[in-house]
C-alpha cells in the first residue's frame, strides 16, 4: 500500500450509499442528475431499488468478473479472522459481506447494511443460497451517515463502491470510524480515474460510452421480457449507468481520499491501486486513543 502524506494529512459496480435521514421517498433520477453524477437521497435509493434485478450481471459485464477479486483484496486489508465482527456499509447485493463471512468463520459476525430494500432482498437470497459452514451475514436497513450501531461495536468496517454516493463524505467516514474498536480497520473500495495514457483513454471510452450503452441494452432487454408494471423502465436503468461514470469523476482522487480518512480519525492510512489504476483500495486503523 502507498501511504498518503503531505498537505491535509494529520468512497463498476455502481455501489450503493446513503445520503442521511430516515427512509427517503423514491423519485425519478432524471437525465440532469444522472449526467451530473449527483442525486438526492430519494433518487439514489430509487435508482438502486430499480436496478437491483440487473445489478449483479451488469457488474460482471462491466468488470469481466474482476470485481470479485477486488473485493477479496479489500477483505484482506480488513485484517479479520475467525470470530471477528465486521460491518459492511452500502452492502448492495452482499458480495463483500459474503467474502468477509468466509474470513470470520467460524464464530464471527458480519452485518451488511444498505438503504435500498431491493438490493438487500438480493443479498439475503444470495446468502441463503451459500453452502457450507460460513457465518451467515445479517442484512438490514441502515443509514451510512447515521449508523444504528454502538461505538466500538466492530473489529472492522468496509464500504465497497458506495462511498461515492455519500452526500456527506466526511460524515460517512467518521461514522465508519466511530463503530470500529480501537486497533480495528476501516476499508474503502472505490473506482477511480486513471490519469496516464493509454489507460486513461481506454477508461474514458469504456465508462463514457460503453458502460452507458450496456445500461441502455440492459434496460431494453428487461423491458422486453417483463411488463413495465413489474420491472424497472429502460430509462431508469440507462440513467443509472450514466450516473456511474459521472459519479466517479466527481469523487476525490486517491491521495485526497486518504487525507479525508485521516481527518476522520484514522491513522496509518494507505491505499493501493489495482486494475491499472482504475480501482483504489484505501485502509486505515482506528487509533488506540481517539481524539476528543
Amino acid at each position: 500500500m502507498t501511504a498518503q502524506q503531505g498537505a491535509g494529512a494529520g468512497r463498476s459496480p455502481i455501489g450503493t450509499g446513503q445520503s442521511g435521514g430516515e427512509h427517503p421517498q423514491s423519485s425519478d433520477l432524471g437525465p440532469m442528475g444522472a449526467s451530473a453524477g449527483r442525486l438526492e437521497a430519494g433518487q439514489v435509493r430509487a435508482m438502486f431499488d430499480r436496478v437491483a434485478r440487473v445489478y449483479d450481471p451488469m457488474n460482471t459485464a462491466m468488470t469481466a468478473g474482476l470485481h470479485h477479486r477486488w473485493r477479496e483484496r479489500a477483505a484482506e486489508l480488513a485484517r479479520v479472522g475467525p470470530g471477528g465482527r465486521v460491518l459492511d456499509v452500502a452492502t448492495g447485493t452482499g458480495d463483500l459481506a459474503l467474502e468477509l463471512a468466509r474470513r470470520v468463520s467460524p464464530g464471527g459476525e458480519v452485518v451488511g447494511c444498505d438503504f435500498a430494500e431491493g438490493m438487500l432482498s438480493r443479498a439475503r437470497a444470495k446468502a441463503a443460497a451459500e453452502h457450507g459452514s460460513l457465518v451467515q451475514p445479517r442484512f438490514e436497513w441502515g443509514d451510512a451517515l447515521e449508523l444504528p450501531y454502538a461505538d466500538d461495536r466492530f473489529d472492522a468496517a468496509t464500504v465497497g463502491f458506495g462511498a461515492r454516493n455519500f452526500s456527506d463524505l466526511p460524515r460517512g467516514l467518521e461514522e465508519l470510524v466511530r463503530v470500529v474498536r480501537p486497533g480495528g480497520r476501516v476499508v474503502v473500495l472505490e473506482i477511480t480515474t486513471p490519469t496516464r495514457a493509454p489507460l486513461s483513454l481506454f477508461y474514458k471510452l469504456w465508462f463514457d460510452r460503453i458502460v452507458p450503452a450496456l445500461g441502455r441494452l440492459a434496460g431494453s432487454i428487461t423491458r422486453s421480457v417483463r411488463s413495465l408494471h413489474s420491472s424497472p423502465s429502460a430509462a431508469s436503468i440507462a440513467d443509472a449507468y450514466t450516473y456511474l461514470p459521472n459519479s466517479v469523476k466527481r469523487f476525490p482522487a486517491p491521495a485526497v481520499l486518504a487525507a479525508e480518512m485521516q481527518r476522520a480519525g484514522l491513522h496509518d492510512v494507505g491505499y493501493l491501486l489495482t486494475a491499472g489504476g482504475i480501482i483504489a483500495i484505501h485502509a486505515g486503523s482506528v487509533p488506540a486513543e481517539r481524539s476528543s
